[in-house]
C-alpha cells in the first residue's frame, strides 16, 4: 500500500494544519509548478497530521466576546469560544484566512525539498550534504544591542514561610504559624486536592494552607503519582476512573478526617485528553466524576472534573513558580518575575511578563494576553500553549515525517528506515500513530528505524526545522513559530529570569555533574552541546559521561535522547528565539514543593469566595 493511502484521512485534518500548509506552499506560475507545490504541501502536511497549536488562526484573530479564564483572581483575555468546546477540545475551527504571496513561503518549500534530499537520498550523498552545512541557528533572533545579565540564582532557602512537611507536622489540623486566623470567617487551616491527569500519568497534590494572613499561605504538599494516564483508557471509562483510586487513598491518609468533607478535589486533565475524540473524553470525565461522588468523601470543587484549557495550564504554572520564589509579594514591586517555559508530554507552554520600551511597540490584544491581579499587584502576561508540541507528540511527529518521506525499500533491501534523530549505530522499533484515526479501526503500524551512520544533531535539526513551521503565515507580528504571535523575548524580557520545567529538567539534569540538582542554571547552548555529544552514540557517551553511572543508565535506557535534546534546543533557539548564551534555570522543586501548574490552581481555588469552609 502506498504511503499516501496510509494517511487517507488527511483531508479531514487539513483545517488543523493551516500554518504548516502556509509554510510549505509555493505560489505556482504554471500547471506543472502547481502540481509540484501541491505535492510538497500534501506530503509534509500529511506526515505532520495532528501537529497543531492550541489555537487556530481564527482563534488568534480578535474577538469581541469576553472570556475570563481566571475570574477569581482578576485574570482576563479578549478571545472567547463556546464553553463545551473549550472543555473538550480547547479551541475553535474555522476556514483559513485568505493568503497573499510571501517569499518566506518559497523558502519553506525549498527547505522541505532540501530536507527530503539531505535526509532520504542515497546514504553516501546524504552524509556529504549534512557534513557541509553551516549552523544556520546563528541568525535566530540574535541582537547585539540586547544586554545580557545573568539572572540571579534561585533562592531556594527561606522562601516558603513554613519548613514543615507532612512527616514533621505535629498536628495537621493546626498550624505552627499562629493560633487564630486573620479573618474569623476563614478556618485556621485549609486543605486542597488537585489531580493532574496528564498525558503520561496522573498525579495528586495534597496541599495544606493556613489563614494567618490576609491571603491563604501555603505550608506543604504531599505528592503521589500513578501510570498510565487517563487517555490510555480511551475505550474503558470505568478503568480510567478506577486508576485514580490509589491517589485518593493517599489523600484519605493525609487529610485529617474532620477536614475531608470540606476539602474540595479537582481533577484537571491536560493535553492527553485534549487529543482524544469528544465522545471518549466526555465518557472518561463522566466516569471519574461519578466515582468521586460515590466512592470518596471529598466534595467536588468548582469545575471539578474538566479538561483544562492550555491557557490556564501556563498561567497556573507561572503563579506557582513566582509565588514560591516570592516575586508576587506586594513589597517586591521592583523584583522581576520569572518567565515560565513548561514542556509536557503532549503540549508546551510559555508565560512571561513583557515590558514594552521601544517606540511604536505595543502588546497586541488577543487571547494570548492576561491581566492578572494577585496579592495587590497587577500583572499583564503573555501566554500561549502549543498543543502537539509536547515531547511525546514531537517524537511522534518526527517519526511520522521520517517514515512518510522515506522511499519504499526495494525487494531484498534492508527495510529499516534511516532516522537522523536516533543515536548513531542504534536501532529502534517505532510505533507510527495516526492521531486522527481510531487505533481499533486503523491499528498503529510498527516500523524499525535506525540511526546507523546518519544519526547526528545536524541531520536531526533539519527535521525539527520542518516540524516547527517557523515560516508559517504570521498574521500578527512578531511570531514565534507555527504562526503564533509572541512579543520578542530579547526586546521585552531581555534581563528577566527564565525557568524551564518538566521534561526540560528531566532530560538535561542527568547529564550535568552529579551534585545537588534541585536547581540548575545553564546557557541555552548547553542543549546544543549535549545533543551533539549524545547523537554520536556510545563512544561519545563514554568519553563525556563514562564516570557518571546515572547519566549512562539514562542514555542507554532512552534511545530517543538525541531527538529529545535536539527538539528542546530547537524549541528554545528557533521557536522562542532565545540567544545562545541566555541563561536559563532548570528546576523540579522549590524546597519540597513540586513545580508545575497545580499549586497555582489550588491558590486560585482557595480565593474563590464560594469555596467550602470547614466548621471544626
Amino acid at each position: 500500500m502506498k504511503r499516501e493511502q496510509q494517511f487517507g484521512n488527511v483531508t479531514q485534518s487539513l483545517h488543523n494544519q493551516l500554518e504548516l500548509v502556509d509554510a510549505l506552499t509555493i505560489a505556482p506560475t504554471s500547471s506543472k509548478e502547481a502540481t509540484n507545490a501541491n505535492a510538497i504541501t500534501t506530503t509534509t502536511t500529511t506526515a505532520l497530521s495532528g501537529y497543531t497549536s492550541d489555537s487556530t488562526p481564527r482563534q488568534r484573530m480578535r474577538s469581541s466576546r469576553p472570556l475570563s479564564i481566571l475570574p477569581r483572581i482578576g485574570g482576563s483575555n479578549r478571545a472567547g469560544q463556546p464553553q463545551e468546546y473549550e472543555l473538550v477540545e480547547g479551541g475553535q475551527r474555522g476556514p483559513p484566512p485568505k493568503k497573499k504571496f510571501n517569499w518566506k513561503l518559497v523558502i519553506g518549500g525549498g527547505l522541505a525539498l532540501f530536507a527530503f534530499v539531505a535526509l532520504f537520498g542515497p546514504r553516501e550523498r546524504r552524509r556529504k550534504v549534512i557534513g557541509a552545512v553551516v549552523d544556520s541557528y546563528q541568525s535566530w533572533g540574535d541582537s547585539p544591542a540586547a544586554a545580557q545579565i545573568t539572572p540571579p540564582p534561585l533562592n531556594i532557602d527561606g522562601v516558603i514561610p513554613s519548613t514543615l512537611s507532612f512527616e514533621t507536622d505535629p498536628n495537621p489540623s493546626k498550624t505552627t504559624q499562629c493560633t487564630k486566623p486573620h479573618t474569623f470567617s476563614k478556618p485556621l487551616v485549609q486543605w486542597s486536592l488537585i489531580i493532574d491527569a496528564g498525558s503520561t500519568g496522573s498525579r495528586i497534590h495534597v496541599y495544606k494552607f493556613h489563614n494567618c494572613y490576609s491571603s491563604p499561605t501555603f505550608e506543604y504538599e504531599v505528592f503521589k503519582m500513578t501510570q498510565p494516564g487517563l487517555s490510555d483508557f480511551r475505550n474503558d471509562p470505568e478503568g480510567a476512573a478506577k486508576s485514580l483510586d490509589t491517589l485518593l487513598a493517599r489523600a484519605v491518609e493525609v487529610v485529617p478526617k474532620e477536614f475531608q468533607k470540606c476539602t474540595p478535589v479537582v481533577v484537571k486533565a491536560t493535553a492527553g485528553l485534549r487529543l482524544l475524540g469528544v465522545d471518549q473524553s466526555v465518557a472518561i470525565l463522566d466516569a471519574v466524576k461519578g466515582r468521586l461522588r460515590t466512592r470518596w468523601p471529598f466534595p467536588l470543587g468548582k469545575d471539578g472534573v474538566v479538561i483544562m484549557d492550555g491557557k490556564d495550564e501556563g498561567v497556573y504554572a507561572w503563579i506557582t513558580v513566582n509565588y514560591l520564589l516570592n516575586t508576587l509579594n506586594s513589597t517586591q514591586a521592583t523584583k522581576n518575575s520569572f518567565a515560565v517555559l513548561d514542556l509536557g508530554g503532549a503540549s508546551t507552554q510559555i508565560v512571561f511578563e513583557p515590558t514594552f520600551t521601544r517606540p511604536n511597540t505595543v502588546f497586541e490584544e488577543g487571547e494570548h494576553k492576561y491581566r492578572l491581579d494577585f496579592t495587590g499587584r497587577s500583572h499583564v502576561l503573555y501566554q500561549h500553549s502549543y498543543l502537539g508540541y509536547g515531547l511525546m507528540q514531537a517524537r511522534q511527529s518526527v517519526h511520522r515525517l521520517v517514515e512518510f518521506l522515506s522511499p519504499e525499500p526495494k525487494p531484498g533491501q534492508d527495510p529499516s528506515i534511516p532516522n537522523a534523530c536516533l543515536v548513531r549505530d542504534s536501532d529502534r522499533e517505532v510505533e507510527i500513530v495516526d492521531p486522527k484515526a481510531d487505533p481499533e479501526v486503523t491499528p498503529n503500524r510498527k516500523v524499525v528505524m535506525t540511526g546507523a551512520d546518519v544519526g547526528s544533531f545536524e541531520g536531526c535539526k533539519r527535521i525539527m526545522e520542518l516540524v516547527m513551521a517557523k515560516d508559517a503565515l504570521c498574521t500578527v507580528k512578531p511570531c514565534s513559530f507555527n504562526g503564533v504571535y509572541q512579543p520578542s523575548i530579547i526586546e521585552t524580557f531581555p534581563n528577566g529570569p527564565i525557568i524551564l520545567l518538566s521534561y526540560f529538567y528531566d532530560r538535561l539534569s542527568p547529564l550535568l555533574p552529579p551534585k545537588d540538582q534541585s536547581s540548575l542554571s545553564v546557557p541555552v547552548s548547553k542543549f546544543r552541546t549535549f545533543a551533539q555529544q549524545v547523537c554520536l552514540g556510545e563512544q561519545s557517551w563514554l568519553q563525556h559521561w563514562g564516570s557518571n553511572p546515572t547519566a549512562m543508565v539514562e542514555l542507554r535506557g532512552r534511545p530517543e535522547y538525541c531527538l529529545d535534546l535536539t527538539f528542546m534546543y530547537t524549541l528554545l533557539r528557533l521557536g522562542y528565539e532565545l540567544d545562545e548564551e541566555r541563561q536559563v534555570h532548570l528546576a523540579k522543586k522549590v524546597g519540597q514543593t513540586e513545580l508545575g501548574w497545580c499549586l497555582g490552581a489550588a491558590i486560585v481555588g482557595l480565593k474563590d469566595e464560594d469555596g467550602l469552609v470547614c466548621e471544626v
